[in-house]
């Protein structure tokens, strides 16, 4: 390496460094050293001169200089940057003429005419058969982006570096026809296959997006589906809290008649008077359960359908008593014909609506009537105990059994019975 391209290399190193401006992505110091590396790799590979490497080298070092000064018309103003280099360090006239030639040579739109400028031109546009392509790709679309040139878009920039790689470059030299060119078309194709499976998946999102709005036009509002869902689901609610009345009224009264059948019947040979309250009292129990159990009891229908009741729209295939009985292959061809026909489907959601009003109707209407004789029952039986309690001259802990009072004469006998304990003895 001659000391003018050593000097050359410390001069674009420090001019990249102190004067490019930090939005040029690609265009930096980077790329000239891929550039540089790989003008070395042709010219290792390629019968020339070392006059002639030597003037590639320095071309290499110094065509993207001018990007520190603009963008367009930067291989011009890298020539002024070049011409006042070589001769502060002392080229000759020859060498400044020949290097700012293949600095010409890089522009993109003519292609070379000499073997030098072929040279330059592949090695300056190495990066299309190198591995680093979509890397060095990305950071082009970037800085014209940041630099408002323009932006593209990820698809945008695909099919922009497939027209430049189809229609725009070609590599000139043999050795990079050979060694370059099968990269070259390996990127190419992961472009073209990238750009292949966004049609594909565009067209999939086109043909969904087509038949969810066909779907959409031919099913029902939405007003009318979360209609029905929320019907069915606060039916089911009120069916449930139905149920646990049921189930508290039938708790409660079965406590009540077992503490009646323990405390007051013994009572009735001796306090005859508290027949009749304690019938009322447990009578009135009685019937608040049977009607509870009535609330709560099911009714199970048939379980079976025919063909004819399907044809004809006549089963309800939502509600279990219906098919119960049913072979499975039987149902799953009558839940087949259902949701042909969506009409079908909303009236047997209609029908479910209304038989679960009837038995929800049914239910609250025998809870209140046994909440009513409940709530009768608890005060007139009170009013009967009180009045008969009156009548014959008798308090209620009168009725209850007392424990009798504490005298020296049944205490005695008591302490005398836990000191007989072995526990004592011992």
């Amino acid at each position: 390496m001659s000391k003018l391209i050593e000097k050359a290399e410390k001069f674009v190193f420090d001019l990249f460094k102190n004067e490019l401006d930090n939005s040029y992505l690609y265009h930096n110091h980077t790329h000239t050293e891929r550039v540089l590396r790989s003008l070395r790799e042709i010219i290792e590979n390629t019968d020339i001169s070392k006059e002639d490497a030597e003037i590639l080298e320095l071309a290499a070092l110094l065509h993207d200089t001018g990007y520190t000064k603009k963008r367009d018309g930067h291989e011009e103003e890298s020539v002024k940057i070049a011409t006042t280099f070589l001769k502060d360090n002392g080229a000759s006239d020859e060498l400044i003429e020949a290097v700012n030639a293949c600095i010409m040579s890089t522009k993109f739109k003519n292609a070379p005419e000499t073997d030098l400028g072929k040279i330059i031109r592949d090695a300056d546009s190495s990066h299309f058969g190198k591995k680093y392509f979509a890397e060095a790709s990305e950071f082009l679309r970037k800085e014209l982006e940041l630099q408002g040139i323009q932006a593209y878009s990820p698809s945008e920039w695909r099919d922009e570096n497939i027209k430049v790689l189809t229609k725009k470059h070609e590599f000139y030299t043999d050795y990079a026809l050979k060694n370059w060119q099968k990269q070259k078309e390996s990127n190419l194709a992961k472009l073209i296959k990238a750009k292949k499976k966004q049609k594909q998946k565009l067209k999939k999102e086109e043909i969904k997006a087509k038949y969810k709005a066909q779907y959409k036009n031919e099913s029902p509002e939405r007003g009318i589906q979360t209609f029905y869902r929320v019907a069915l689901r606060n039916h089911i609610k009120l069916s449930d809290i139905a149920d646990t009345k049921a189930n508290i009224l039938l708790s409660v009264n079965a406590i009540i008649i077992s503490l009646v059948l323990a405390n007051l019947i013994s009572k009735l040979d001796t306090n005859p008077y508290l027949i009749y309250p304690t019938a009322i009292f447990t009578l009135s129990c009685v019937i608040s359960m049977v009607l509870s159990i009535i609330a709560t009891r099911p009714n199970v229908t048939s379980g079976e359908f025919t063909k004819e009741d399907v044809a004809n729209k006549d089963v309800n295939l939502t509600f279990f008593g219906n098919f119960h009985k049913m072979e499975l292959k039987e149902y799953e061809w009558a839940v087949s014909e259902l949701l042909k026909d969506k009409n079908y489907v909303y009236n047997s959601l209609t029908k479910d609506l209304y038989f679960l009003g009837k038995v929800l109707e049914r239910k609250y209407r025998i809870l209140r009537i046994t909440y009513t004789i409940f709530m009768a029952g608890m005060i007139i039986s009170v009013i009967a105990f009180g009045v008969a309690l009156k009548r014959n001259g008798t308090d209620l802990k009168d009725v209850l059994p007392e424990e009798p009072p504490l005298t020296s004469q049944n205490i005695a006998p008591k302490t005398q019975d836990y000191l007989d304990y072995p526990v004592f003895r011992l």
